[in-house]
């Protein structure tokens, strides 16, 4: 007896697609984890999960902002410099200007969301190429961070000074010398704020939809121009964030030191699974990537390696996330033709489908004669779909054998014939 199956082929399909690319990321994550604790020295240890926070917060923010623009379809290659030379000017107010900690904080945040702006401006409203517009803002935010500080680090307060209450944001420390990682709480809550900007709001749909089409989203009426800058101004605030919390757990800040975060935060979002080609990405997914490169970063030194291992290994997993979004993009974009064969299972599959609910519904009413004559023929229709459908299949693989039989017979003939004749010539 050919039993009864109740889930729709293609609902079930598209269901196993989407759960695979959203498992994915995390399913690294952990298995990256557990192969460090298990091979490596001392991880399953608190200080190392408190160590791989901490270096998850200032990338985490950027990687945060860049998804937004990597969804339109742009890129920004100055999230890095932006968010040290906005630290520097924050530092560099603090101690030189005189300015009070909490406006010193406000000023990273105006100077990040300054640069977004300008990014953004030259995107949208100037048509520059973004890998054009933020490299050349990268430079220009790594000169105005070294004029500020006139080439010098700036360092920020210490824990114990009453205007390093900031620090406290992102980590505690108690009097028992025990890390408490807040700024973990800060990185999901951001997390949060972006996932609902980036799903539920207006911003978040057209930012979507400029990845996908631009041309398309204009026609619709969207203004592109708008929302594409607002991507860029977003990418602005995670670098002003970012630009708080570095100092918060590293101290120091020197004007060429963000050189070369952008290219973790890029990739931090491509691992989660953004698409460089736009229209597809989730921060959730983006924080996942994060997570695994920091994980990879703290895992290495445990098992040995040196800690520039790191930038290898996080190569080699980019370039797999990237092949896997090719691989998910062309899959997507194919247009499949569907032979007699597969065009009866379909319109067989769907009159089942339709059967089936008629069985449910009736079932429901507890009409036990219908039902029963609704399940015989359902298992009538699927033994006819099974039977023919594999007749229809044989048949369609011996016309194609026959016909690539005609075509290799064709092409000798052609071949003797062109020989003939090359013989024909030579003769005369």
């Amino acid at each position: 007896m050919v039993p009864i199956i109740t889930l729709d082929t293609k609902k079930m399909q598209r269901f196993k697609d989407k759960g695979l690319q959203k498992l994915l990321a995390p399913l690294a994550l952990v298995l990256i984890y557990l192969f460090f604790g298990i091979f490596g020295r001392n991880f399953f240890t608190y200080n190392t999960l408190v160590n791989i926070l901490d270096a998850s917060y200032y990338i985490g923010f950027l990687a945060l902002g860049v998804t937004f623009v990597i969804i339109t379809g742009g890129i920004d290659l100055s999230v890095g410099t932006v968010m040290m030379c906005a630290a520097i000017a924050g530092g560099t107010a603090y101690r030189t200007w005189g300015w009070p900690m909490g406006a010193s904080l406000l000023l990273i945040l105006a100077v990040a969301i300054a640069f977004g702006f300008f990014n953004g401006f030259m995107v949208a409203k100037l048509k520059l190429p973004p890998f054009i517009a933020t490299l050349g803002t990268m430079m220009i935010s790594m000169g105005t961070g070294s004029i500020i500080s006139n080439v010098r680090s700036a360092a920020f307060p210490p824990r114990t000074d009453p205007s390093g209450w900031f620090r406290n944001i992102f980590k505690i420390i108690t009097p028992e010398r025990l890390s408490i990682p807040t700024g973990a709480i800060v990185l999901i809550a951001v997390t949060v704020i972006f996932h609902i900007i980036l799903t539920r709001t207006r911003m978040g749909r057209y930012i979507f939809a400029i990845g996908s089409n631009m041309e398309a989203a204009r026609l619709s009426g969207v203004n592109v121009e708008r929302w594409q800058m607002s991507a860029y101004v977003v990418s602005g605030v995670a670098a002003g964030i970012s630009g708080i919390s570095f100092p918060a757990v590293y101290t120091t800040v020197m004007p060429a030191q963000g050189q070369g975060f952008e290219l973790f935060a890029i990739a931090g979002a491509v691992i989660g699974g953004t698409s460089l080609s736009g229209g597809m990405g989730s921060v959730f997914g983006t924080l996942i990537g994060v997570f695994i490169m920091a994980v990879l970063r703290n895992g290495l030194p445990a098992m040995n390696l040196q800690a520039h291992y790191q930038t290898f290994f996080t190569g080699v997993v980019v370039i797999g996330a990237v092949l896997l979004d090719m691989y998910r993009t062309r899959k997507a974009s194919e247009v499949k033709v569907l032979t007699p064969a597969d065009a009866f299972k379909s319109e067989k599959l769907e009159q089942i489908s339709r059967k089936k609910q008629q069985y449910s519904a009736a079932k429901k009413k507890q009409d036990s004669k219908e039902a029963e004559s609704l399940k015989k023929e359902i298992l009538s229709m699927q033994r006819d779909l099974k039977v023919t459908f594999k007749k229809m299949k044989s048949e369609e693989k011996a016309e194609a054998a026959r016909l690539l039989q005609e075509e290799k017979e064709a092409e000798q003939k052609f071949k003797e014939m062109i020989k003939n004749e090359q013989k024909q010539m030579s003769n005369e």
